[in-house]
């Protein structure tokens, strides 16, 4: 007795200098030394779940005994235990090998420890001060092949009865020093998000990054909520930031486990992936990665509302992400939310900024529509469409023909023989102003301009009267269309999305992070002359119908965009197949997008000269992109360098892959439609037959105009009928053949 006293002093005096130097591995050593001492071939100590340091590889392997420690820790201790790990919750005599019940745990834990167990000893290590279990002493195959006995017992209890107090201490002391570095960690992490709320992108990956080194994790993803398609959004990976809108990752925000965790806001701790039931295997099946465990917490505003998810994969340096691990990420959320939700707020600032920017460019470079103009087309009656042309109403007619001038009072005309004014009680000083300063929206390029959209609204209106849309569409949604068509360019620089971004303008940094950044410039143009004072023509709807009105007109001009008419055309083909159902709300949305796009390219469905002469302003267009591409070093595509295209074949390219699809889809729709295919297809003959001629004579040169002024003397065509035809004119059907050959 008085050795195993002097023992414990010692080992006591050993424990209380360790703590000063808190080198708990050398008070394991010394233990060690106590248990050979007595007799015992291995002995460790395992911390109970109380306590932040265990020995995770071991307490994995006694992971009934953690559990019967657990149950433990709810009282007090009322007498030791000798006994193995699985017999933990009940006293009883020391156990050999062949005593274990489960005999598999037996052969893994021989496998683990090196050796072969063939007797065992659990003494919990009781704190003085709280009189909870803080560890559990396991010793292992006592010599000479005896069992252990009570004196065994005896002698490890009464060790930590002198030793317990100071072990604690010394956990204590390195849990202090643990929660340290993890402030200093949150710190050092708050930094360097909070110096990155300029771009959402970056701060996500900054995120992705610190969660990952914080959590010592392969993987993780962060997912946004989209609360308007009730989706989350991943655009930021391990690889970094993705641009292209067709790669980022959405999942509904209720499937799977971070739609789980989104949908609850609760962290989620999966310590086998395969095992659990949100866990989809297949990405696993398919790439060759494999997961084995995953954290996946929410991120929160400070209304405590999800606004993300954070999914951490494969902890590195242990079998699963511990509860250390899910409260430093509890932690690392709060920094995350406030983050997002202030860079979110900066980037709403910032897009105030470029609008209030635009706005003051448009209203400075188109100035205000003239008192004389207004009271003009006010003053005067609306006239019948007849009274324009006869032919107004027909395909064949060309809008071009009509002067600049004039066309605001057809576009009242048109409204006028739609039955819109009437049957919408709109205010003819509204209105007047309306289309006044819809007409002033527009700047003067080649062929983005006025003209452009008085023929796209004029192409609408023959769809109208054509095709009697009104058995299939409703009437809010034939206006919507008609106005979307005099809106849908307002504003066009003459460039296209990709120069935009490419320049990085002001409209790609307002727009880029949605896609279709010109298209969401016209709608946002249309909206601000709703908004300006007295030209609201909506002003009188309900409520209702006003914000149906607005979503029609942004879907309709945001399908404008070509990228998306191929997105959807699939669709366009499966609804042409099956056959138009009026009672079906996404037919009606297919079939805006489609007519949107018609109208869009109706200048291709009129007469050879129409077409060959809008064909010179395009390119003039296109050519002035790549001019300035290549002034800012950039190579420009093909069409758009005046060195290099040969518009010819660019046109057969656009016609064939383009521009027939689309009035073959509205032939099948509509069989009235089909003399619109039928010269969309002699156009592309025509082009045919000019391909073949510069073939032949080893053109284009330099200037890939010269041979539409070369070829054909369209000044002289222009003038012999005494009319400016704003470049187009097609009193005779197509060109002579003469001409051609």
């Amino acid at each position: 007795q008085q050795m195993y006293f002097y023992t414990a002093f010692l080992l006591a005096c050993i424990y209380f200098l360790c703590k000063l130097f808190s080198q708990l591995r050398i008070s394991r050593f010394f233990l060690m030394l106590f248990f050979l001492k007595k007799g015992i071939l291995g002995g460790f100590v395992f911390l109970s779940p109380a306590t932040p340091f265990v020995f995770t590889r071991l307490l994995f392997l006694f992971l009934h005994a953690r559990n019967a420690c657990s149950a433990a820790c709810e009282g007090p201790w009322q007498s030791p235990l000798t006994c193995s790990p699985w017999a933990f919750r009940q006293q009883s005599p020391p156990l050999n090998a062949l005593s274990f019940p489960h005999q598999e745990e037996l052969k893994q834990l021989n496998s683990m420890l090196g050796f072969e167990v063939l007797t065992m000893l659990c003494v919990p290590v009781i704190s003085r001060a709280t009189s909870q279990v803080v560890a559990l002493a396991c010793a292992f195959n006592k010599l000479g092949g005896e069992s252990y006995t009570d004196a065994d017992e005896h002698a490890i209890r009464h060790c930590f009865c002198y030793t317990s107090t100071v072990l604690s201490s010394t956990l204590a002391f390195q849990k202090e020093q643990k929660l340290k570095c993890e402030c200093q960690a949150l710190l050092q992490v708050a930094k360097n998000l909070f110096t990155h709320l300029d771009d959402v992108s970056v701060l996500l990956q900054e995120i992705i990054t610190e969660a990952r080194n914080l959590s010592n994790a392969e993987i993780c993803s962060v997912f946004l909520l989209d609360r308007g398609s009730h989706e989350l959004v991943a655009k930021v990976f391990d690889g970094g930031v993705v641009d292209d809108e067709s790669y980022e990752i959405r999942i509904p925000a209720d499937q799977g486990i971070a739609g789980h965790v989104a949908t609850t806001g609760k962290i989620l701790n999966i310590k086998d992936a395969y095992s659990h039931p949100l866990f989809y295997r297949g990405v696993d099946d398919s790439t060759g990665f494999r997961t084995r465990n995953i954290l996946c917490f929410p991120i929160k505003d400070e209304n405590h509302e999800v606004i993300g998810v954070a999914e951490l994969v494969n902890k590195i340096n242990g079998p699963w992400f511990s509860k250390f691990d899910e409260d430093l990420a509890t932690a690392f959320s709060i920094y995350c939310g406030i983050s997002i939700a202030h860079s979110l707020l900066y980037k709403k600032v910032r897009e105030a900024q470029y609008r209030s920017h635009l706005a003051n460019e448009m209203m400075m470079y188109h100035m205000q529509v003239s008192d004389d103009e207004y009271t003009k087309l006010l003053n005067e009656g609306i006239l019948p469409v007849a009274a324009i042309d006869p032919n107004f109403a027909e395909f064949t007619y060309t809008p071009r023909s009509l002067p600049e001038d004039d066309t605001p009072m057809a576009i009242l005309s048109m409204l006028q023989d739609m039955t819109f004014i009437n049957s919408y009680k709109m205010d003819r000083r509204t209105l007047v102003r309306f289309c006044l300063m819809v007409k002033k929206g527009y700047r003067d390029p080649p062929y983005h301009n006025w003209m452009h959209a008085f023929s796209v609204s004029h192409f609408c209106y023959l769809l109208y009267k054509n095709l009697e849309l009104a058995n299939y569409l409703e009437d809010i949604e034939i206006f919507a269309l008609f106005i979307s068509c005099m809106c849908h360019d307002l504003d066009h620089r003459g460039t296209n999305n990709s120069f935009q971004v490419a320049s990085k303008s002001v409209l790609a940094a307002l727009y880029s992070s949605e896609g279709s950044v010109m298209e969401r410039h016209h709608f946002a143009q249309a909206i601000a002359i709703l908004n300006t004072h007295g030209c609201n023509i909506f002003d009188h709807f309900s409520r209702k119908d006003y914000q149906r009105m607005l979503d029609l007109m942004r879907d309709i001009i945001l399908a404008t965009d070509l990228a998306h008419h191929l997105r959807i055309f699939k669709d366009l083909q499966k609804m042409a197949e099956v056959g138009y159902d009026p009672k079906n709300k996404q037919h009606h949305s297919l079939l805006l997008c489609l007519l949107m796009t018609s109208c869009d390219l109706s200048d291709q469905t009129k007469g050879w000269k129409t077409t060959r002469k809008i064909a010179e302003l395009i390119y003039k267009e296109f050519f002035s992109q790549g001019d300035l591409e290549k002034a800012m070093g950039n190579r420009p595509m093909e069409m758009m360098d005046r060195e290099k295209a040969f518009i010819p074949e660019l046109q057969i390219s656009f016609m064939e892959h383009i521009a027939m699809p689309i009035y073959k889809l509205l032939q099948d729709l509509f069989p009235k439609s089909s003399e619109l295919y039928e010269r969309v297809a002699s156009n592309r003959e025509h082009w045919t037959k000019v391909s073949h001629k510069f073939t032949i004579r080893g053109l284009p040169s330099n200037n890939s105009l010269d041979f539409l002024d070369e070829e054909y003397d369209l000044q002289t065509m222009g003038d012999s009928n005494g009319v400016r035809m704003n470049g187009c004119l097609d009193a005779e059907e197509g060109p002579t053949e003469a001409a051609l050959e």
